[in-house]
């Protein structure tokens, strides 16, 4: 039996995490507590309970969000990583390296929902080279975010 195992971490790289097992329980918070950690409209998170979670790289920093709940980040880039309640610990949809392969099964907090989300597929969509006339700096843009993979060392060498 193949044990599914699946890697991801904060923008910069400084953190890093392991998780070991079925992950099964993708959702999207709406609560307006989700909506100001992670700087959205919702939170898209993935229960680890039942799975294995191990940190592979540096340590999240923690911020007591409610009574019951931590909220766990990268201190060096602010990437939101979990939700610590007494239940278990979900982490960040997009940090995970491949979050294609976690789709959302359910949606909690929908009294704070906020309306047009339910319309946000019906907005015209462009890709990032379209917008090169307005923007020209996207055509020579160069990431200096963690690539989506392990690695053995970082920061790799910027340029700067």
């Amino acid at each position: 039996m193949t044990v599914l195992t699946y890697t991801g971490g904060c923008q910069c790289g400084a953190v890093r995490f392991r998780v070991r097992g079925e992950l099964k329980d993708a959702s999207i918070c709406h609560c307006r507590m989700c909506q100001k950690a992670f700087g959205a409209y919702y939170a898209p998170l993935v229960s680890t309970r039942g799975a294995e979670l191990v940190w592979t790289r540096g340590e999240r920093k923690t911020f007591q969000s409610s009574s019951h709940v931590r909220r766990g980040f990268c201190g060096d880039c602010g990437t939101p990583l979990t939700y610590e309640a007494p239940d278990g610990v979900a982490v960040a949809a997009g940090a995970f390296d491949d979050p294609s392969q976690l789709p959302p099964v359910v949606q909690y907090g929908t009294e704070a929902r906020i309306d047009f989300v339910d319309r946000l597929h019906l907005l015209p969509g462009r890709r990032t080279e379209d917008d090169a006339e307005q923007a020209p700096f996207v055509l020579e843009l160069v990431s200096y975010q963690h690539p989506d993979h392990d690695t053995a060392a970082w920061p790799a060498e910027t340029g700067k």
